[in-house]
């Protein structure tokens, strides 16, 4: 199935099997299927390497960003990532030129991404412990109250607190970002989607935002709209195996139902606004 968004034309592809999980738990062949299905007809290509071959080089560093804070009931799935890993080696990527990250390595490990990086002999990375870039930031009036690890904390001086630094991980080490999103409830953004997923996962001192939907509303797309983020992303995904439809960004799955869809977008915002409907 196919649906497209309003406005431009953009394209979204929806590829859904009953048998993708059972009682909340998937099943990752399945699931590896409906990815190769997704990514093939998506792309137009005859095979899924040729598919992923079309959006990366071998050449080319990739990372997975993830949101790994809910777990791996409720947040991406490790094995839709798995499926991912699995497309872009046989495609011919060189397994360290692959990096599946998120903000933080403690929620990545609790989720089982350090496990899988290990199986497949890929890069499991935290935009936090690589550091932030001095010279790209976005800047707000807000002030952010901040916390260990950003950028400016325990520095001194005038107009500290405004900028939200971009992780040297997207300044300096990839080329290409592939941003699988689960199909999450957020109780101020709507989605724990492709925007805000990529957006906060990507800088500092975000807290500023948090609080307010309407403060959160614009500075998401504008930080995703830096060029570390926007013009990296090549492809889009949204693990809709199960969606979660309240209860805010912890794992709560008797608020879930199972959908078992995988969606495939080069538009963020036509897949976050298809989540929230």
């Amino acid at each position: 199935m196919e649906l497209p968004s309003a406005g431009k034309q953009s394209r979204v592809l929806i590829v859904e099997d009953s048998q993708a999980t059972s009682a909340f738990r998937t099943k990752p062949d399945v699931v590896h299927t409906m990815v190769d299905r997704g990514i093939a007809k998506f792309t137009g290509k005859a095979t899924p390497a040729e598919a992923w071959r079309s959006l990366v080089s071998t050449g080319d560093v990739v990372g997975i960003k993830i949101y790994s804070l809910p777990g791996p009931n409720s947040g991406t799935r490790p094995s839709v990532v798995a499926a991912v890993v699995e497309g872009l080696l046989a495609a011919g990527l060189p397994a360290q030129n692959i990096v599946v990250w998120d903000k933080h390595a403690i929620d990545l490990r609790l989720a089982g991404f350090y496990e899988l990086a290990e199986r497949y002999g890929v890069r499991v990375a935290s935009s936090t412990d690589e550091g932030y870039d001095s010279k790209i930031y976005y800047e707000a009036s807000l002030l952010g109250n901040l916390l260990w690890g950003d950028f400016e904390f325990g520095q001194k001086g005038p107009g500290l607190g405004r900028r939200s630094y971009v992780s040297k991980l997207l300044t300096q080490q990839l080329t290409k970002i592939i941003n699988v999103t689960p199909l999450l409830n957020h109780n101020s953004a709507g989605v724990s989607g492709n925007l805000y997923g990529l957006a906060v996962g990507s800088v500092d001192n975000v807290m500023r935002f948090e609080s307010d939907p309407d403060r959160l509303a614009s500075a998401v797309p504008e930080i995703y709209a830096l060029a570390p983020l926007s013009d990296h992303v090549v492809l889009n995904i949204v693990d809709a195996l199960i969606c979660q439809y309240e209860g805010g960004e912890r794992g709560l799955l008797h608020y879930s139902v199972a959908l078992n869809q995988v969606r495939f977008s080069t538009d963020p915002v036509a897949l976050d606004v298809l989540s929230m409907q």
